[in-house]
């Protein structure tokens, strides 16, 4: 009996996983090409950089958002892609309070701040390396010095802007 249950949880847990990571592949999907595989590749390149981190997955309206927090937590989140119809951003959940020497955070909210990410390697310029490494630090929960972190979907949004821009949209930046 004790093995018919565990058979059972651990068949429980694959399909969770398999569901999760099919509902994320689905969200993805809803962006033009370039776009969804520019988040891809950032979220992969945050994966290894932020190895332990707990992935937190939002389909809302405005934004699809991926946060790396150091729990489940939303207000543990360190940092967080943030993609629309008009491209993809690196959000500082706290980045109203980082250091930011070179001027580059964007954004005028008393708590969050973004950098835009044309493509993955503006994640290896200097100035937005120091921004992450910052925001690491003065995060009030640091992250987990062992084990992988896992993705939760936190909420989908019934109703969202278009994740592809419409004709008349397209050349505005």
């Amino acid at each position: 009996m004790v093995r018919d249950a565990m058979k059972d949880s651990q068949r429980t847990s694959r399909l969770s996983s398999d569901t999760t990571a099919s509902q994320l592949a689905r969200f993805i999907a809803k962006f033009e090409p370039a776009t969804a595989k520019l988040i891809r590749r950032v979220r992969r390149e945050l994966g290894k950089r932020l190895p332990t981190a707990t992935e937190l997955v939002y389909d809302n309206y405005n934004f699809f958002v991926i946060g790396y927090s150091a729990t489940e937590r939303p207000s543990d989140c360190i940092v967080s892609i943030a993609a629309a119809a008009n491209g993809v951003g690196l959000s500082f959940y706290h980045g109203a309070d980082l250091p930011d020497p070179h001027k580059i955070l964007l954004g005028s909210g008393s708590q969050n701040r973004f950098v835009r990410l044309p493509s993955v390697k503006t994640l290896d310029e200097p100035a937005v390396r120091g921004l992450i490494l910052a925001a690491i630090r003065q995060a009030k929960t640091p992250l987990p010095r062992t084990g992988g972190g896992r993705t939760i979907i936190r909420s989908v949004s019934a109703k969202q802007r278009p994740r592809r821009q419409t004709k008349s949209a397209k050349g505005k930046h």
